[in-house]
């Protein structure tokens, strides 16, 4: 039975690994060395209630928003570490970095398969999203990848931005109003 067992954990660690290498974080972030002294507006309690993963299986969306400085990336990272631990996947990305990644997809004809890579996946945490107005590329882009996500998948989001601003980062209102919409359904708002 020890050999079954030690085989078992192996297997678990081993996976656990790899889902943490595919993810792409930054940096190993987790929830028990986040400080939540140095900012007592933080909700710790839903921020804890969040690391039980209940959202990935509900497929809600999480928003983590404030000025710099306060530990969104940390948090975002941290509830990635966490839903990597109980068996899911996830990727970290800038939302820069995957713009750019994307467009170069249109210069070698591998848009689709790139773009798939954050439709598939389940939890894509989407860090820093809305420093700058989008183009309308990025734009069409970023309404392909929720729309495909909808309701079948988590993503997290970090800004600077509240929520209402996000409107504005779009060139079309209609795709605006549209993806907002989608990502902003049963999503859970931490300020």
């Amino acid at each position: 039975m020890t050999l079954l067992e030690d085989e078992y954990e192996r297997r678990q660690t081993s996976g656990l690994l790899k889902r943490l290498k595919q993810a792409g974080f930054e940096e190993e972030k987790t929830l028990e060395e986040f400080d939540f002294s140095f900012n007592p507006q933080i909700p710790v309690k839903k921020i804890k209630q969040l690391a039980n993963c209940a959202y990935l299986e509900k497929k809600e969306n999480i928003f983590l928003l404030g000025p710099v400085g306060v530990g969104k990336t940390h948090i975002a990272q941290a509830l990635g570490h966490i839903a990597c631990r109980m068996g899911y996947d996830a990727l970290f990305t800038k939302a820069a970095d995957m713009y750019r990644y994307l467009h170069g997809g249109r210069a070698d004809n591998s848009w689709e398969r790139r773009i798939k890579q954050y439709t598939a996946v389940g939890l894509l945490i989407l860090d820093d999203f809305g420093l700058k107005p989008l183009t309308q590329l990025q734009s069409d882009d970023f309404y392909e990848i929720i729309n495909a996500r909808y309701m079948k998948k988590s993503t997290i989001f970090t800004g600077n931005r509240t929520i209402e601003d996000w409107h504005g980062l779009f060139p079309d209102p209609v795709i605006a109003n549209s993806a907002m919409d989608r990502i902003a359904h049963n999503a859970h708002q931490i300020i």
